[in-house]
């Protein structure tokens, strides 16, 4: 089924590489040092992951033919997102996600979410795009494994109930597809992401860490 998914509904498409290389060029690279350890959950065709410099890089995600699109120097996991607590083995400083929570239940995201919990260092984030229910209402069901409904406001609240602190919500951060009339150019990514104003942005992007113990 996982297989199957990635050809009807993500089907390798070189714009998706521009895009991500112009997303850690122009805005996740200030958050990742080079000594720091990067994982990338429901990593697909890695498009993210290999963008990333970092001393450790490891894309997880039970597609098993993840492998064959990993740069060499990216190590690849394969299982279950919602085991990512038992299959990662160290410290991770910046763990990304890019449109996954919808897939899952809320039962297993909770799963996921103590997972990150556990793996992550003192100084670590856990990073997450996805479409905002809010304002991609209208395709947010096109997808047909979409099974979860989440807004800015809703996710926030499921992080900070599962430890988490919110560290930067930004409700409209990206548009919700590569698919348009639009060429995908770095000049333009640049240029998006460094306006206030965000035309056809569907997609929110929200940072969190865990919650320090209080006494």
């Amino acid at each position: 089924m996982t297989s199957v998914y990635h050809e009807v509904r993500l089907p390798h498409d070189p714009a998706r590489e521009v895009l991500w290389r112009a997303l850690w060029r122009y805005y996740f690279s200030q958050f990742i040092r080079p000594e720091d350890c990067v994982l990338d959950i429901g990593c697909g065709h890695g498009a993210f992951i290999n963008s990333v410099v970092a001393r450790k890089r490891m894309g997880l995600d039970s597609w098993p033919d993840i492998p064959k699109y990993l740069q060499e120097g990216v190590q690849p996991i394969i299982g279950s997102a919602v085991e990512v607590g038992e299959l990662v083995k160290e410290p991770v400083d910046f763990a990304f996600a890019s449109n996954l929570f919808e897939h899952l239940t809320q039962t297993d995201l909770m799963k996921l979410l103590g997972g990150v919990r556990k793996i992550l260092s003192p100084r670590g984030t856990l990073n997450i795009i996805q479409p905002n229910y809010r304002y991609a209402y209208r395709e947010y069901f096109d997808d047909y494994t979409h099974i979860a409904i989440y807004s800015h406001v809703s996710l926030c609240d499921v992080l900070r109930v599962s430890g988490f602190d919110i560290v930067d919500v930004q409700p409209r951060f990206l548009p919700l597809s590569i698919k348009s009339r639009l060429p995908v150019r770095e000049s333009l990514i640049r240029a998006y992401l460094a306006s206030p104003i965000k035309p056809m942005g569907k997609q929110m992007l929200i940072r969190a860490r865990v919650r320090l113990a209080t006494a």
